[in-house]
């Protein structure tokens, strides 16, 4: 299939509850070993280790922050040294037209400002929002994930989707509730 269809193709995901942390752990492991890429595990609270089990790598955040914060150091060495001792130079007491030793406050709060929107920002992206619905709220049942739902949803590009395979594999794995969510 080719992106210009897939693109006009409705979003359909197909969701399934289950009734513990134990029961959605032991799911996302299944779905990791069926082959399945496109799908999410939602609960109501983080749970340690589904990281592992669904088989994420690991986020790339803490490198955009990290060299956010290394880009905005950088700048303002920079821009005090061009200020200091390029477009302004003073020579007050003696002192070396660049005394960066003056700056070191203000290099760390541009460090830690330059980190901080790298960090909102980068979340932003790495989970494509704002996104001001996704198909998922359409579901009455998906609702309650936030009180005391425990979700896998599978998404109709996923490359092994197939409506009967995808509803009977999460029935096999205790899924109950099977349900599929349209646009």
């Amino acid at each position: 299939m080719s992106k210009q269809q897939a693109a006009k193709r409705p979003v359909e995901i197909m969701i399934a509850q289950f009734g513990s942390t134990a029961d959605l752990m032991t799911a996302a492991k299944k779905m990791r070993e069926g082959g399945y890429e496109k799908y999410d595990c939602h609960s109501p609270f983080p749970i340690h280790g589904m990281d592992k089990a669904m088989g994420l790598r690991r986020s790339p955040l803490g490198y955009i922050v990290g060299l956010c914060g290394t880009c905005g150091l950088l700048f303002m060495i920079w821009l005090t040294w061009y200020a200091s001792a390029y477009d302004y130079p003073l020579v007050i007491s003696g002192k070396p037209l660049f005394s960066w030793q003056a700056y070191v406050p203000v290099f760390f709060a541009i460090t830690v400002l330059a980190s901080a929107f790298g960090a909102f920002l980068g979340m932003l992206a790495i989970n494509r929002l704002p996104r001001p619905n996704h198909p998922l709220f359409n579901s009455d049942r998906f609702c309650t994930f936030s009180d005391d739902g425990f979700f896998v949803s599978v998404e109709n590009d996923d490359p092994q989707y197939d409506p009967q395979k995808v509803r009977a594999y999460l029935e096999s794995i205790g899924g109950k509730n099977v349900e599929i969510v349209t646009e």
